[in-house]
């Protein structure tokens, strides 16, 4: 008798890796496979204006860089954990949060196993602290309101209600960058680098 035969549950990269989703190691993780994955993940399933879709990987650069001007003097690794809070996305996509809604646990247990994998990966703890989760989280918000309004026809009191009203000084200064992939992937990259370096 045949035994029916288990769905695949790994996805070769780029690099040659094979990344099992049901039990990733982080050995099997590579930061050029994120770069390049997150630079062709749209957020706001591509409804963005302009000639470039707004990608995970631009919006992971504007995370970090809020973050590290509310903290001031954040450390590296936790700047680390900004640049990386949504890597996950470089395999499962980016979903609109009524979709991750009606997907139900299933899909947050998957992002947190890839999670507590990439994050070993580059020398942070499997799981940070909620102290850091919930600033990194407020530094989400504020990318997400800024996107809202600039790129997502949100208007301001549209984005106030469901992002929450800002605080400007955190945002003043930054801007939408709508950038080929390439770039992006660059830029992520020197970046992912420049905090390794501050962190060893």
């Amino acid at each position: 008798m045949n035994r029916p035969r288990q769905p695949r549950a790994w996805q070769r990269m780029l690099s040659g890796r094979r990344l099992d989703l049901l039990d990733p190691t982080p050995m099997d993780i590579e930061i050029e496979d994120i770069a390049h994955g997150l630079a062709f993940v749209a957020r706001w399933n591509g409804q963005t204006k302009g000639d470039f879709a707004y990608c995970v990987a631009e919006h992971s650069l504007l995370v970090e860089a809020i973050f590290s001007r509310m903290e001031g003097d954040a450390a590296p690794r936790w700047q680390m954990a900004a640049l990386l809070h949504d890597a996950p996305e470089y395999v499962i996509g980016d979903m609109i949060s009524p979709v991750k809604a009606a997907v139900g646990p299933e899909y947050g247990a998957l992002d947190e196993r890839l999670t507590a994998a990439i994050h070993l990966r580059f020398g942070l703890p499997a799981t940070i602290p909620q102290t850091i989760k919930r600033k990194i989280k407020k530094a989400d918000r504020l990318s997400a309101w800024m996107e809202a309004v600039e790129i997502a026809g949100f208007t301001k009191s549209e984005a106030d209600r469901f992002f929450g009203k800002p605080d400007h000084a955190l945002i003043d200064g930054f801007s939408i960058l709508l950038r080929p992939p390439v770039e992006t992937r660059a830029a992520y990259t020197a970046r992912h680098a420049a905090l390794l370096e501050r962190m060893s």
